[in-house]
């Protein structure tokens, strides 16, 4: 066990050579397998290609990218590569825009694929077997705490599957249990803080977490850091970044050193391999630039994924490969700024709700965790955005100065006028996971749309 312990750790500091010559000789595993699938050959085929011609690294730029319409044009199991029998689980994506879509896991994919993966996620931020872990992340068919539970177990830690939900019993569970790590969305965390202040739990005091993985939800350094200003001294808020397509919370993750510059390593790119591309040419950005993280799963078994498009927006970072860590094997990226179909043009300029987000979290006296954008509902051009924010309780403002202040700090940041409706705290929804950013509204009536 210690041996396999220390290879494992020898390979969290792999070269990038290293990880370029592990990616080549398992995309060319990868062209041998999908070779047998009649869905993978024919999908090939309209590129000119055979899937063995991944023997070769440049014919993979040739492959146009998956898009959502390619796998639900195979519903109910798309591309499918073992018979249905063999797989040992399914895990769906949240059907936020459409029918949801099924992702397939063999038993080697989820026992030992996805085992792997986040192991070596604990392994970077610091969480240690024998950690007793609130795992906070929503179950049933989405991925994200059944996947934790499943490599938690196999690592050693202690595990409490709880998912979100049950917030009174929660705050006085991390003072009683002590709870020394935790997996949640960021945002369910600031509600947990909310709730033990109002009980009389003072989380910095009372709570013992020093580590947390935080995703499901990208959210501004300032954000961040607020949390961290509410737990105990020392406590560490680390961004995770994963899909279903990808085989879970698996893709990227930040480290000790990266953690402050707001970036992450693209921890798994030796079995998941990442390209972060224009997503208008889909040619790589350099460093600096913004591009869309694009994945091959080099491993799974079940429902490979070749080029699967994320259109999450990523900052590939100025110095990729420089962290003082040592990890140098895998890149740098900063946190998710948008999606590529979900960014807004108003009045001809691009804006991300990340941008909006950076604003609020800024100013003293709002509430972190509660925003909207209303936008008029079929407009692709719009001329105009609402954003709507939260006055914390205990702040001294009126509701009129921080409107006054988030419309003088968004125009400065975004060249745009934007109309701001400050209301008072908990009037705006609250989201245990994926937070609901930007709502569409038609003849009076609101109407989701995610972002």
């Amino acid at each position: 066990m210690e041996t396999a312990e220390a290879e494992n750790q020898t390979g969290d500091f792999m070269t990038r050579e290293d990880v370029l010559g592990i990616q080549a000789a398992k995309l060319a595993g990868l062209g041998a397998r999908l070779a047998g699938s009649a869905v993978w050959r024919d999908h090939f085929r309209r590129a000119g290609l055979h899937p063995q011609d991944l023997a070769d690294r440049q014919a993979l730029s040739a492959l146009p990218p998956l898009e959502k319409a390619d796998v639900r044009a195979h519903y109910p199991f798309p591309f499918l590569t073992v018979p249905v029998e063999d797989v040992a689980r399914f895990c769906a994506t949240s059907g936020t825009t459409g029918l949801p879509v099924l992702f397939g896991f063999t038993r080697r994919d989820w026992e030992r694929t996805v085992v792997k993966q986040l192991s070596r996620i604990f392994r970077t931020v610091g969480i240690a077997p024998g950690d007793l872990v609130y795992q906070g992340y929503g179950y049933g068919m989405w991925i994200g705490g059944t996947s934790m539970d499943q490599a938690l177990h196999a690592y050693g830690a202690v595990n409490f599957p709880i998912g979100p939900g049950r917030g009174e019993l929660v705050i006085q569970w991390l003072r009683d249990h002590r709870y020394t790590a935790t997996t949640m969305s960021p945002l369910w965390l600031m509600t947990l803080i909310s709730l033990a202040e109002k009980a009389g739990i003072d989380p910095k005091r009372d709570w013992h977490l020093r580590r947390g993985l935080f995703g499901g939800q990208s959210v501004s350094a300032s954000y961040r850091r607020e949390m961290e200003s509410l737990m105990p001294a020392g406590f560490m808020a680390h961004n995770i970044y994963g899909t279903t397509e990808a085989g879970g919370p698996i893709l990227a993750v930040s480290c000790e050193h990266s953690h402050e510059a707001d970036e992450m390593h693209l921890i798994n790119d030796d079995s998941v391999m990442t390209e972060v591309l224009d997503p208008v040419t889909l040619r790589p950005v350099q460093p600096g630039e913004v591009g869309e993280i694009v994945i091959t799963t080099l491993e799974k078994e079940a429902s490979p994924v070749v080029r699967w498009r994320t259109r999450d927006l990523v900052r590939l970072s100025d110095h990729p490969y420089d962290c003082p860590c040592g990890r140098s094997g895998f890149p740098l990226i900063g946190r998710i700024v948008g999606r590529s179909d979900d960014m807004l043009k108003v009045r001809g300029v691009m804006v991300y709700p990340s941008q909006i987000e950076d604003v609020i979290t800024g100013i003293e006296g709002t509430v972190k965790e509660a925003w909207q954008i209303y936008v008029a509902k079929g407009d692709s051009h719009l001329d105009s955005v609402e954003v709507a924010i939260e006055r914390a309780s205990s702040c001294g403002k009126s509701d009129t100065e921080i409107a006054r202040e988030a419309q003088t700090k968004l125009k400065a940041r975004l060249g745009l006028s934007c109309k701001v409706v400050c209301h008072g705290e908990g009037v705006l929804p609250r989201y245990e996971s994926k937070a609901v950013r930007v709502v569409a509204r038609g003849d009076g009536v609101e109407g989701g749309q995610t972002s």
